[in-house]
């Protein structure tokens, strides 16, 4: 097969096999076309298709195939996460502080205790660990991931359950909001190279300075050039955190995170989240899959996926409840909090696959944690809508 068949070949099967699936299940609250994708990538890896048919997963994707979609997964990643950034509302999260930090704090350290505790117990198997992670670091990575909460598919979900612009879904974004800037600043940490502090140093320097300028410029922009400047400056702060051994992802992040929503446009913010989900994820989902790894065997990973998924949901929603009762809440509203930011989906697979790139955990590990995310994000919505209507 040549090289554009085989492309086409696997765009076509990318963009159709997934939402076929998803007609079928009726387009069920539990599995949003989002997880029906990712479970796509999974089966379309060398874990599942590659072991069954071999031959034809060796066709399409050719190592010319993987590159070409390997580049389109990290622009398309890049968006996204420069988009997360952007919606980030971090004013709101400070003008009401006591409230957002109480419950955001919980709901982010319960679970990182209990991921970091279910780490503990599987890190003595070198399997688990990546080859360049020192034990804290695998400790620091398992935790967060079993605390992020995926912000933009949150907002999805928010607007589904028809509370997205009421006061309690506004409460639950600033939550989600300051949880997501911990993480990500943690995560900069964990990537944090002895041999490149003098990069760190220069690129967190150089940094500060740009944001300074950049935020000049974007106030001073008419609305057209808005976007263009943005695609830019995306690119520079990418560059930079990759030449300081960060990972681009981390600069597209911040790149965003520096920007004021209100420049661009709520609207346009989330135009452009649901063209990028729609547009180009898929693809990324597709090369998650495909580093999927099943070295221990299936129930060996589905196991320790398990215990991570116990660590990352009783953990938000214990966190949430203790502080639903030092803040007062009405009855209900922790459970529908706790179940609302216990959404992981993209966020988490990005996260997971910083940490798989810098060593810090193995593609076994990757595995067990993309599964986690699958369970937990799948869990999230019906367990919503059922807190919601108990709720009133």
């Amino acid at each position: 097969m040549s090289g554009p068949t085989a492309f086409l070949v696997a765009m076509l099967a990318i963009y159709t096999l997934p939402w076929l699936a998803w007609r079928a299940l009726g387009r069920r609250s539990w599995a949003p076309l989002v997880v029906v994708q990712i479970v796509g990538g999974v089966l379309a890896g060398p874990a599942l298709l590659g072991a069954v048919v071999p031959g034809v997963h060796e066709a399409v994707f050719t190592p010319q195939v993987l590159g070409t979609l390997g580049g389109i997964a990290s622009w398309a990643v890049m968006l996204f996460v420069f988009v997360a950034g952007l919606e980030l509302d971090l004013p709101d999260a400070w003008a009401k502080r006591r409230d957002t930090g109480t419950t955001a704090g919980l709901a982010l350290l319960v679970p990182f205790l209990l991921g970091a505790g279910a780490a503990m117990l599987v890190m003595r198997d070198p399997l688990w660990m990546g080859d360049n992670a020192a034990r804290w670091q695998f400790l620091l990575g398992i935790g967060l991931a079993c605390s992020v909460t995926a912000l933009p598919i949150l907002l999805l979900f928010l607007e589904k359950l028809g509370i997205l612009r009421s006061p309690l879904g506004q409460r639950v974004l600033r939550y989600a909001s300051l949880d997501d800037l911990v993480v990500w600043a943690l995560l900069a940490l964990i990537l944090v190279d002895t041999e490149m502090l003098g990069r760190q140093a220069v690129f967190a320097g150089l940094f500060v300075a740009a944001t300074l300028a950049a935020r000049r410029l974007f106030a001073g922009l008419g609305e057209k050039d808005r976007a263009p400047v943005a695609l830019i400056w995306l690119l520079i702060t990418a560059l930079g955190a990759d030449w300081a051994g960060l990972h681009y992802m981390v600069g597209a992040f911040l790149a965003g995170a520096v920007l004021e929503a209100e420049w661009f446009g709520i609207s346009v913010i989330d135009e452009w989240r649901d063209r990028i989900l729609t547009l180009l994820m898929p693809v990324f989902f597709l090369s998650t899959g495909l580093r999927t790894r099943w070295e221990m065997g299936g129930l060996d990973v589905v196991l320790v996926a398990g215990a991570l998924l116990v660590a990352a949901v009783a953990g938000k929603r214990l966190g949430v409840m203790l502080a639903g009762r030092m803040l007062g809440w009405r009855e209900g509203e922790a459970r529908l909090v706790g179940w609302l930011l216990q959404t992981k989906a993209l966020i988490m697979i990005i996260f997971a696959n910083i940490l798989l790139d810098r060593g810090v955990i193995s593609s076994t590990a990757f595995t067990a944690l993309l599964l986690m995310t699958v369970a937990s994000t799948m869990l999230a919505m019906p367990m919503a809508e059922r807190a919601l209507k108990r709720t009133g």
